[in-house]
């Protein structure tokens, strides 16, 4: 099944961009008539017919609408990103794919990037939103310092994944079904002794997700998945 997103259909928006008309009417050959399933990233799946097969802006009209299942769980991913780009590319596409609810970057001491563009990362994240069957786009954030991430998240249930030899308890012996979780992934130099007091200062128990030590890309798509399994 192919899905086309088109964020605004509760609001009357009844076209799709250049870019999923052009999909739909000179890669798919749709035509007039045609049916078309589309995906709002809100949580709702649209069944549609095309009124209009124009390539640069493919007009349909809406015949059924259906609500995603919602879970009852937040899974909620502070990462630093990496210096390679598509390394953090692919942990969003995993991420969004696993039913991640909101991603958020963060800048540290042991920061390999200090500027992150997340234009593209959304684009990744919307295709991997319907290449996987959601209609749930995950909240996506701008950079911010570690600092004031720790300021403003308030979810019930925080930890922070940190490698060291006196640290037992995994995040799964922790995470309960229908929880709203956030956990912190620091960069390949992992996070410094002051950011860690910092975290657990504000509320963050530390947590391993692991024998092995990971890249951080891996260790977030790790934690999601842990995540995940409660959700």
């Amino acid at each position: 099944m192919q899905l086309f997103y088109q964020p605004d259909v509760l609001n009357g928006v009844t076209e799709l961009d250049p870019e999923e008309s052009r999909h739909a009417i000179k890669v798919l050959r749709k035509t007039e008539g045609d049916l078309l399933r589309l995906v709002d990233g809100k949580g709702h799946f649209f069944t549609a017919t095309i009124t209009e097969a124009n390539f640069r802006r493919c007009r349909f009209e809406v015949l059924e609408t259906e609500k995603e299942k919602q879970r009852d769980g937040f899974r909620h991913i502070a990462i630093a990103p990496t210096k390679n780009l598509d390394r953090i590319e692919w942990f969003v596409e995993k991420s969004v794919e696993f039913g991640v609810d909101r991603i958020s970057f963060v800048l540290c001491q042991n920061a390999e990037r200090n500027v992150l563009k997340t234009d593209r990362l959304i684009k990744k994240a919307v295709s991997a939103m319907k290449q996987s069957l959601k209609a749930r786009l995950p909240q996506i954030d701008e950079m911010v310092k570690l600092q004031s991430f720790l300021s403003h998240c308030d979810l019930p249930h925080r930890y922070i994944a940190y490698v060291d030899f006196d640290n037992p308890i995994h995040l799964r012996e922790l995470v309960e079904p229908g929880q709203h979780s956030v956990v912190l992934i620091g960069p390949e130099g992992d996070f410094s002794e002051q950011e860690l007091q910092q975290a657990i200062s504000s509320g963050y128990r530390k947590v391993t997700l692991g024998e092995s030590r990971l890249r951080t890309e891996t260790a977030g798509l790790a934690a999601v998945h842990i995540l995940n399994l409660f959700g």
